[in-house]
């Protein structure tokens, strides 16, 4: 467990900041300039806030009204920039074991060859970071950093440097790397996206304060919180994969509703995460007939939100979990939407892309 603390008055924001980080892949989720930098460095010791406390599992690394500081270099903290940062000249199987030189003699030990696997790196190991593509760079650091016998993974941004192609081929490793590694993990990320894929809990900074923590569910099925826009809201629903049909489609279950998706390749009985987003979904007073879409989720009102403009964020719950729905007002009035009105939530099954399906460890939820 991770156990931060701290204020630091800097030129363009001032931070006070306050949260925890237990197992797992914490996410540091906000805008530019919202401080998340500042804090994993912080954490890292590589900046020294004026006053605070930070704490690691059993261990204080910084007490300002106690004097304790310890360096970088003494934390036992393994760090993923968003470039690889590996050393030009060596292998990546030398690269990888530079990492052990920094874990403590009585640190337990990480096996090479478990890593080696997990991270899907074998035939790299004798080639150079030169001959390496960015996602093979980034698999090779987290490797590093997992061979330093860290007590705590930071990871500032790892996927920005990345474009497409290459985020999807890494975020799976993360995925590996939160349910399969018994450590905390503080990811500092700006995209929703990530967020609904990786983690086990969400704190959103805006302004150098803490505007929200909680689980990656709650979070983000809150749209008064998110700091990229109420474009990238959406609900994070949890549903196990039950079967998957000739004509394309796979279905699953979430708490008791059918879900249908394109194809996804997971085997049955498979839990998984599923992010729907806001403007992806209609609602209607009564059970719609006639229609394409195959996803009609009953549910309830349970609050509305208006903006500046034209549009609305309604909150529905359902059996499946809490469902967003970006309309505009005038629909709310046509409809007569209000907290407590049944209503059901309509979700074309070809809106829900790929990316936003992903593994999830029924441990976190």
């Amino acid at each position: 467990m991770l156990s931060v603390t701290f204020r630091q008055q800097f030129t363009v924001v001032a931070l006070d900041v306050s949260f925890e980080a237990p197992t797992g892949i914490t996410v540091l989720f906000g805008g530019s300039g919202s401080g998340k930098t500042t804090v994993v460095n912080t954490v890292a010791g590589l900046m020294r806030p004026k006053a605070g406390r930070v704490t690691l599992n059993d261990r204080v690394l910084f007490d300002h009204e106690q004097s304790v500081w310890v360096p970088p270099q003494g934390r036992r903290i393994g760090y993923i920039f968003q470039e690889g940062r590996l050393f030009p000249h060596l292998t990546v199987r030398q690269n990888l074991l530079f990492g052990r030189w920094f874990a403590p003699k009585t640190a337990p030990r990480e096996d090479l060859d478990q890593i080696v696997a997990m991270l899907g790196i074998a035939p790299l190991m004798a080639r150079r970071p030169g001959d390496l593509s960015g996602g093979e760079k980034q698999r090779v650091a987290i490797g590093r950093a997992l061979l330093s016998s860290p007590d705590l993974i930071l990871a500032d941004e790892p996927l920005a440097a990345l474009d497409t192609a290459r985020k999807e081929e890494i975020l799976p490793y993360f995925e590996r790397l939160r349910d399969q590694v018994k450590i905390p993990v503080l990811y500092v990320s700006h995209s929703a996206a990530e967020v609904a894929r990786l983690a086990t809990s969400v704190v959103v900074l805006k302004d150098g304060k803490v505007q929200r923590q909680g689980s990656a569910t709650e979070v983000l099925g809150d749209a008064s919180v998110m700091p990229t826009g109420v474009r990238a809201a959406g609900a994070l629903l949890n549903a196990r994969l039950k079967r998957h049909h000739a004509d394309g489609l796979s279905e699953l279950d979430a708490g008791g509703l059918s879900l249908f998706l394109p194809q996804v390749h997971q085997a049955p009985g498979s839990l998984l995460r599923i992010r729907i987003l806001a403007h992806d979904v209609i609602l209607s007073r009564q059970k719609p007939e006639g229609l394409s879409a195959l996803n009609i989720l009953p549910g309830e009102v349970e609050a509305i939100r208006g903006g500046d403009g034209p549009g609305a964020m309604v909150s529905v719950k359902t059996d499946a979990g809490r469902i967003l729905a970006r309309i505009t007002r005038r629909s709310v009035g046509t409809l007569q939407l209000a907290p407590g009105v049944t209503c059901y939530a309509v979700v074309k099954s070809v809106a829900i892309a790929r990316s936003d399906v992903s593994g999830a460890a029924a441990a976190h939820p």
